[in-house]
């Protein structure tokens, strides 16, 4: 056990909890099943509409696929990260939205729970990982993205803080039930004085919510500007202590989110090698199948290569964050430099094997394109995931 935020908290269950080999492999059955049929008539409705269905989310609330993560004491089924990470693997394989869904609540609990009271907990973790509610993460903004560089400010009157300024790209924050939300005090600067709040999506004086969905790619999930001023905000929503914000947001969410985006991007690459591969097997040109066409089959190779080495490196940097080793950080942003570059790589010749058919939305594999793009900013550039890596190389933390 240990003190955190003037509460006892029980540290994350172990990867000795793991489940066992038959049991994990029925489940990634499973998972599978249900991306291939039902997941992929909700990725044609979303692509279709331009919005998420009303009933996916109870779906995979019901299904047990937003709780996969969290340990049970706060109702998830506590599988460990690597394994997680396999199960992420096949959703990413699916609509970029459904993966999107499943990813982030069964992230967001991570930065909130080291830090909050038990209260807390009761009203914000276990909502989240239940399905209940939905927690939208709410750190970036239009002149500052990276954490320390953040502007929007509060100030203290009482219990309760003031809160100025503007978000953008925060998904889900159209919809969201709360936003988890940095802010600094008022005065402070750099990494000090940044605070962490629960924020409802509940109209509050001050709060002004803009729909920016209109997106290339990962189509149907929200996205929001958010407008604040002198908007009212409880000190008992404060997660953690004051100066502790940066702390919650990046090495409570950031860090294993990195890992989780890496592996999003296996999973999605997979997808594009697979429709490459059909593709290739039944398209004729001049008489002969592409697949027979060393061309293609030099592109392939590369593919498969390609992503079984990205896939070696994320999954140690899942084994390195689930057991605290000091090199987890730089692992989580190399693994996720890396994956971003091969999942471009991929995709392209993926496309490029469809030829002009492969432009043409009619076909999978240009949605599999756009939604690939996402990547290179989810979570952070490769430009400062290599800033990370290069100054823990330079500096001997690796």
């Amino acid at each position: 056990m240990s003190q955190v935020a003037g509460t006892e908290y029980a540290e994350p269950e172990s990867a000795a909890s793991q489940l066992g080999d038959d049991e994990f492999a029925a489940l990634k059955r499973e998972v599978t099943e249900w991306v291939t049929g039902p997941g992929e008539d909700f990725a044609e409705r979303i692509e279709a509409d331009g919005a998420l269905p009303p009933e996916l989310f109870g779906e995979l609330r019901d299904r047990g696929y937003l709780s996969l993560a969290a340990p049970e004491r706060l109702g998830g089924r506590g599988i460990p990260f690597p394994q997680y990470l396999e199960l992420m693997e096949i959703f990413s394989r699916s609509h970029a939205s459904i993966r999107m869904l499943v990813h982030v609540i069964n992230g967001t609990w991570r930065a909130m729970d080291p830090y909050m009271t038990e209260e807390q907990r009761a009203e914000f973790v276990v909502p989240s990982v239940t399905g209940r509610k939905l927690v939208a993460f709410t750190l970036t903004e239009a002149t500052g993205g990276t954490g320390a560089d953040i502007h929007t400010t509060v100030r203290r009157e009482g219990d309760t803080y003031l809160l100025n300024g503007e978000k953008h790209l925060i998904t889900f924050g159209v919809k969201c039930d709360w936003w988890l939300l940095a802010a600094r005090l008022e005065g402070s600067s750099g990494k000090h004085g940044v605070v962490a709040l629960m924020v409802p999506n509940t109209g509050l004086p001050g709060a002004e919510v803009i729909d920016d969905s209109e997106t290339m790619g990962v189509h149907g999930t929200d996205h929001a500007i958010l407008r604040f001023h002198d908007t009212p905000v409880p000190v008992a929503n404060r997660v953690g202590e004051e100066d502790q914000g940066l702390e919650v947001m990046l090495g409570g969410f950031l860090l294993p989110s990195r890992v989780s985006v890496a592996m999003s991007c296996i999973g999605l690459a997979e997808r594009a090698q697979e429709l490459a591969v059909q593709y290739a097997q039944r398209r004729e040109t001049f008489g002969k199948k592409l697949a027979e066409r060393q061309a293609v089959q030099f592109l392939l190779a590369e593919n498969f290569a390609d992503i079984r080495a990205a896939r070696a490196l994320v999954l140690e940097a899942a084994r390195a964050y689930e057991n605290d080793d000091p090199e987890a950080g730089v692992l989580s942003s190399a693994s996720k430099m890396v994956a971003v570059d091969m999942l471009t790589r991929v995709t392209d010749k993926a496309l490029q094997i469809h030829g002009g058919q492969g432009y043409w939305k009619r076909n999978p594999i240009e949605r599999v394109y756009r939604d690939a793009r996402a990547q290179r900013f989810e979570e952070g550039t490769n430009e400062i995931q290599k800033l990370v890596v290069g100054r823990a190389v330079l500096t001997g933390q690796v």
